[in-house]
């Protein structure tokens, strides 16, 4: 087991968390906690970069979900950035990539948006 280990980085546009290693029920809470200590305004975009995710199970989608949650609650928008492939693919399966920003990388285009 990779132990999860998140990194803040303020940019112009909102905080970005780098999130490496493995997103489960043991680690789920400690994302959770981390995005719910975050003081959003509401014209930021909350970035989470996931390239260095090695595993996320259902528990790991529940903690971006209530990342998500938390971000509407401020009126700011949220992205997941880096998705690892394997994870992309479970959240086409289940419609997830439809109610998440997904970019090809952290930093955003001038034209991509940020899921409000």
């Amino acid at each position: 087991m990779t132990p999860l280990h998140i990194t803040h980085h303020d940019t112009a546009t909102g905080p970005t968390l780098y999130v490496t290693g493995e997103l489960d029920y043991a680690q789920a809470p400690f994302l959770r906690d981390r995005v719910d200590r975050l003081v959003l305004r509401p014209d930021q975009c909350l970035t989470l970069d996931l390239s260095g995710l090695g595993y996320c199970d259902s528990s790991g989608i529940t903690a971006l979900l209530a990342a998500r949650q938390h971000t509407l609650a401020a009126g700011a928008g949220i992205a997941l950035a880096a998705v690892p492939a394997t994870l992309r693919r479970i959240l086409a399966l289940v419609g997830l990539d439809q109610v998440f920003t997904l970019r090809p990388g952290a930093e955003p285009s001038p034209d991509a948006g940020c899921g409000v």
